[in-house]
């Protein structure tokens, strides 16, 4: 099925992807504005995850970039992680198909409420003074997380890139700012693993996902050079306020 937009149409799209591309390099939840503009569309719900799949990747692949060109992300330490991430993110996409979804729309809210305590509660997972093991994570954890959290993404995806930021500063006892670019670099591995599901099942619309996701790489340079730039007292803030309306966006969704 093919969605055809007109001007106006094609012009929100460009700024929405702008935005959730900056919020996406910084703290992850860009899917919540770019999944409620492709809704917009009249795209049915299945066409609408995997055009934004489409749009995700590239985001994900140039915030990634940045961050590996800051020496923010080692490629080597995580080879295990990103292997067990596309493994996970093939069989939630897959599961998606599978599986009734209703139940999954009012555990979130809870999940990202959690999260979103934590986050405000915990002196530990916003301090950014990194363990002196930051540099040899465990191999179990990072295929533990790869699995869960890559297929969370492929089977739903709200607030993915706040769980990985929130779970490898709790695992791996990352920085802030090598938390951000692990989710980065973990997220495009999910992301293209789910895209390529998508597209084999015919849910991709190519033209408007390659608008959004040209508009998200836009975004997710500025995004990810701002958060070198800035730093913690720049992130945290908007972490913060990101993770509260990613519960209040799903709890309204799914409860009331």
């Amino acid at each position: 099925m093919e969605i055809v937009a007109h001007s106006g149409s094609w012009l929100l799209l460009a700024i929405v992807g702008l935005i959730a591309g900056f919020i996406d390099a910084v703290v992850g939840g860009g899917g919540l504005l770019s999944i409620p503009a492709l809704l917009t569309l009249g795209m049915p719900p299945h066409l609408a995850l995997g055009t934004n799949k489409l749009a995700a990747s590239f985001g994900s692949s140039m915030a990634a970039y940045t961050y590996y060109r800051q020496h923010l992300l080692q490629p080597k330490l995580w080879r295990s992680c990103f292997v067990a991430t596309a493994i996970g993110a093939l069989c939630g996409s897959i599961l998606v198909y599978l599986v009734d979804t209703s139940w999954l729309e009012k555990l979130l809210p809870l999940l990202i409420i959690i999260i979103a305590l934590y986050s405000l509660l915990s002196k530990k997972a916003l301090k950014d003074k990194p363990a002196l093991d930051e540099e040899h994570p465990k191999r179990s954890h990072k295929i533990l997380q790869g699995l869960i959290l890559g297929g969370y993404d492929g089977f739903a995806g709200p607030g993915i890139g706040a769980i990985w930021i929130v779970s490898s500063k709790t695992l791996h006892k990352l920085s802030f700012l090598k938390s951000c670019a692990l989710s980065r670099a973990m997220t495009f591995a999910s992301n293209t693993t789910a895209l390529t599901v998508f597209l084999l099942l015919g849910k991709v619309d190519l033209a408007i996902g390659l608008l959004l996701g040209l508009s998200m790489m836009l975004g997710s340079f500025v995004g990810a050079h701002s958060a070198i730039r800035f730093g913690l007292p720049f992130i945290r803030p908007l972490f913060i306020t990101m993770v509260m309306a990613m519960a209040l966006h799903l709890t309204w969704s799914a409860w009331l």
